[in-house]
């Protein structure tokens, strides 16, 4: 009963260490599109009877000390750039704020103009037009039922919803969860999750420590450019910098997330290099290892480990490394075991994750710089299922499934302000995919495996893109882009056009437009599904699949009536095509795929299939102040 009462302490438990109850805040204020500091910004506090502020020095950095802990808001001024308000800043004793910021030149000069950090339609990346929100990791913790998941807080957003409570997968529009794109510090990844089953972007628990992650973007259609392979949305995420002057270190546990320790600190103070390391360790293992019963021998037991490594800043620029291991296993046991998760048949599944890049960041000159990333993008699944043979009455295995994905990711992206009025950004993506699929079944006992898997090779996704942002006056801005990839496999090629606008109506009101068509490969074990033929060969059926293909149209309006409340609706029309659906008449759809810890088994497919999603979407947001929050939205579609 100790350990029972141990553990129950610990579930909230969040240690942190400090010397004082004092503390800062402090970061960097950049160009939002040039990415150079800007020297001389006045930083004040402007809702607190103590007039505190400062000004960024000539590396753009600033520090605003001996705070008190509370919630603080910030006003960004400069001369020549819009006013940036950042509302709902939390300090606390036991950790510093580190709050690094961009603005935007302003191009009318007359009146002042505020940008509300609040305002959930300012994305960190800045060429997003329209069906885009950023979400900082505070609310991941937050928000009811979020489970600090970013993809189960994006579950309460308007037109998105989970399939099923035991797993992550969201359904963007009616989309399949298939048509998400996972990125990590500008590198595409394949599932971030535990227990992720090949061909799926979901799992039952995210490998994705909050901790570590910075304000990241979620878009629902019609993204910019730059994303490609994708047709439902896109989550865009990033690790945050350690603390770069001093070290900090946080111990905490919780009912999902587990045992988990965060350190982070300086390496080099000078040129600004700083560590940050965190591990977690699932809760359910360490109390059935206490010998604690929970109901169950099928202990889920999974652990993670995140990183990121900053160079700081260097003669050839800023060079910075990041990256999740992890690993997942479960053993549920058939027969009549007594068991919570016990049944006729017995499984066995394990998966590990190893995702490793490393980012450099070059100043070209004042107003262009360089951003390129390599990294390894590692997925295993093992999985044995049991059955029972009635004759025999013994225990046999009838499916084994040994997957393994290995994806050599590059990316470069050349991105320069030509004057103030044009942005533009072009860049290059490539993934050399290495495959190692095995996957039999067979009947009953005595019967011969049947072989669905038998893989071993290489192929190569490629794409390209450009895109341009032009502001025709501080009322309207044109974003324009153009993306393309080419599946070296069969040979598959896709040309999309993107096209989205945004028109200032008041400064607090905006209406928005977008269009994108966007492709995306099917997942790649359907691929390499084989089946016999009449000569004991085997025919790979699915190899020659194109992409699926899908035009985006959407409206939207976005109101702040008040400083801290949001309206915005949107209106939208999806049409998809070169769908993969069966030669024969049959219900199956690849648009109805993806939410299961099984994979489909369909090798007869073709891209005659089509759909469509239609809808209206509203949603109603007060942010945090005075002590409460709300959201509320509504979705009619069909």
């Amino acid at each position: 009963m100790k350990y029972l009462h141990l553990i129950f302490s610990l579930l909230f438990a969040n240690l942190s260490f400090a010397q004082n109850n004092k503390q800062n805040i402090r970061g960097n204020i950049l160009d939002k599109f040039s990415q150079s500091p800007i020297i001389g910004a006045s930083v004040q506090i402007v809702n607190n009877a103590t007039i505190k502020g400062t000004q960024t020095d000539a590396s753009g950095h600033y520090i605003l000390t001996g705070l008190t802990p509370n919630r603080y808001e910030i006003k960004i001024s400069f001369v020549g750039y819009k006013d940036v308000l950042i509302p709902n800043i939390v300090v606390t004793s036991g950790k510093e704020v580190i709050l690094d910021l961009t603005m935007e030149e302003d191009l009318r000069l007359l009146n002042e103009v505020v940008v509300k950090a609040s305002n959930k339609a300012n994305t960190v990346n800045k060429l997003a037009s329209i069906s885009a929100r950023t979400f900082s990791m505070e609310e991941v913790n937050r928000y009811a039922g979020g489970r600090s998941d970013p993809a189960r807080l994006a579950a309460n957003f308007a037109g998105v919803s989970a399939p099923d409570d035991s797993r992550n997968d969201i359904v963007i529009r009616g989309n399949s969860p298939v048509g998400v794109l996972w990125r990590i510090d500008g590198m595409n990844v394949t599932n971030p999750n535990h227990f992720a089953s090949v061909g799926t972007t979901g799992g039952a628990v995210s490998a994705l420590n909050t901790n570590l992650l910075k304000s990241s973007d979620f878009f629902t259609s019609a993204w910019p450019s730059e994303y490609g392979n994708a047709i439902s949305g896109v989550f865009d995420l990033g690790f945050r910098n350690g603390n770069s002057q001093k070290r900090e270190t946080t111990v905490q546990a919780g009912v999902i997330t587990g045992l988990e320790a965060t350190t982070e600190g300086p390496i080099n103070k000078a040129k600004g290099s700083s560590y940050l390391v965190g591990y977690r360790y699932a809760l359910a293992s360490v109390a059935q290892a206490v010998g604690v019963d929970i109901g169950t021998n099928a202990t889920p037991s999974y652990s993670d480990l995140s990183f990121k490594l900053n160079s700081g800043n260097t003669k050839l620029g800023k060079f910075s490394m990041f990256g999740i291991l992890a690993s997942s296993s479960i053993s549920i046991a058939g027969g009549n075991t007594g068991s919570l998760y016990g049944g006729k048949d017995g499984n066995d599944l394990s998966s590990n994750i190893s995702i490793v890049g490393v980012n450099h960041f070059k100043q070209l000159n004042k107003n262009a710089y360089l951003s390129s990333t390599v990294g390894l993008n590692y997925s295993s699944t093992d999985q044995i299922n049991y059955g029972s043979d009635r004759a025999t009455n013994e225990y046999y295995s009838k499916e084994e499934n040994n997957v393994a994905k290995t994806g050599y990711n590059f990316s470069t992206s050349y991105n320069a302000k030509i004057i103030s009025k044009l942005f533009v950004k072009i860049g290059v993506q490539d993934e050399l995919i290495g495959l190692n699929l095995f996957y039999r079944t067979k009947q009953n006992i005595n019967a011969d495996w049947k072989q669905i898997w038998d893989y071993d090779s290489y192929t190569n996704l490629a794409q390209v893109y450009a895109h341009a942002k032009y502001s025709f006056s501080d009322k309207l801005t044109l974003n324009a882009g153009l993306h393309s990839q080419h599946f070296f496999l069969n040979k598959s090629t896709a040309l999309e056009p993107r096209l989205g606008s945004k028109y200032n109506l008041s400064p607090n009101s905006t209406f928005s437009f977008g269009y994108g068509l966007h492709a995306q490969m099917q997942p790649i074990n359907v691929y390499f599904l084989q089946s016999q033929k009449t000569d004991a060969t085997y025919s790979y059926i699915n190899k020659n699949l194109d992409f699926t293909k899908s035009h985006h149209f959407v409206l939207g309006y976005d109101l702040q009536p008040f400083k801290d409340w949001r309206l915005k609706a949107e209106a939208y029309y999806q049409y998809l095509y070169d769908v993969p659906v069966n030669t024969f008449s049959s219900t199956y759809s690849m648009l109805n795929t993806g939410a299961s810890f099984r994979t489909d088994l369909e090798d007869n497919l073709s891209n005659a299939g089509t759909g469509r999603n239609y809808g209206i979407e509203l949603t109603i947001e007060k942010f945090f102040s005075k002590g409460f929050y709300t959201l509320f939205t509504s979705s009619l579609y069909d």
